[in-house]
């Protein structure tokens, strides 16, 4: 009994894997995605539209019947078919420049560039003069010496109390640095000529730090089409020859018309069931024999064999 529940149980699990199995074997199959036939059912084309990556191996190539013909496979087209793809785009472009006139900036750009895009579309575009803009870049510092003179006349001796330390020059002060004496006048003493007027001529020195521009970041937008050709689809044809079918005659006897009627009633709708009813009843019979032999030839033990 184990052994028949054990084979019914392997049926069913193999039952089950069946429909598994072929759909593994189906996932690579290309299925068409239109089906033109002639007028006179001689040609039939499937036209398949895949990716590059997939693989044509899954198209069928067997024979099959429709519509009373059957249908060869004669012909097999493959043809790319490239997507085109166009659109308006806006590139930005900054560089460096020494000057910041409009001359010398539109000297560094070009009415017009050639871009390609992050996705591949190429095009020319144009420069639109509104867009352009002109920022320093950086700023540095500088520190220069200043040089300045003062005179003070009729002075009458050579002394530096009344010659100023520190001048305002254009709004920078100047430290003095050295003074060049000059003489205006000289008086005769004792047969001697002595100097008694003085001009004195005092330099002044100083710094002054003033920032300036290191340079010019120039900025402008091009704007334009660009486009591109990519290879989206590969087409498959497949041309089939159609010959049409000899359909079969079977010669059937012409019933008798008192058993007509009764030829035409559906019997394998009664006959079946009933045919598995009695299968079912006779191995029920079999295995109720197969228990009571069993049960029979065993030996049953007495109370005279027990003493």
């Amino acid at each position: 009994m184990k052994r028949i529940i054990t084979m019914c149980a392997m049926l069913v699990a193999l039952s089950m894997a069946l429909p598994l199995s072929a759909l593994a074997a189906d996932a690579a199959v290309c299925y068409p995605t239109s089906v033109v036939q002639s007028e006179d059912g001689t040609q039939l084309k499937r036209i398949y539209d895949l990716t590059p990556e997939a693989d044509p191996a899954g198209i069928s190539r067997s024979d099959f019947e429709r519509d009373g013909f059957r249908y060869t496979l004669v012909e097999l087209l493959r043809q790319e078919l490239p997507a085109y793809e166009e659109r308006e785009h806006t590139e930005s472009v900054t560089l460096q420049s020494d000057k910041k006139d409009m001359e010398s900036v539109l000297a560094l750009l070009p009415q017009e560039r050639e871009f390609v895009t992050d996705d591949g579309l190429t095009g020319t575009l144009s420069l639109k003069l509104d867009t352009v803009r002109v920022e320093p870049s950086g700023y540095g510092k500088s520190t220069r010496q200043l040089t300045a003179a003062r005179s003070y006349p009729n002075l009458a001796g050579q002394d530096t109390e009344f010659i100023p330390k520190s001048i305002e020059d254009n709004g920078h002060t100047l430290t003095l640095e050295s003074i060049d004496w000059q003489t205006d006048n000289t008086a005769d003493v004792d047969g001697y000529a002595i100097a008694d007027r003085y001009t004195a001529v005092a330099t002044y020195t100083g710094t002054t730090t003033s920032s300036y521009v290191k340079g010019y970041t120039v900025s402008a937008d091009y704007t334009g089409t660009v486009s591109h050709i990519a290879l989206d689809r590969v087409r498959y044809v497949a041309i089939f020859e159609g010959k049409r079918v000899a359909p079969v005659e079977i010669d059937l006897p012409v019933p008798d018309q008192e058993h007509t009627a009764l030829g035409q009633f559906p019997w394998q709708y009664v006959l079946v069931p009933v045919g598995v009813i009695a299968l079912v009843g006779a191995g029920i019979g079999v295995a109720l024999g197969i228990k009571r032999r069993s049960e029979t030839a065993t030996p049953v033990e007495t109370e005279e064999d027990a003493e």
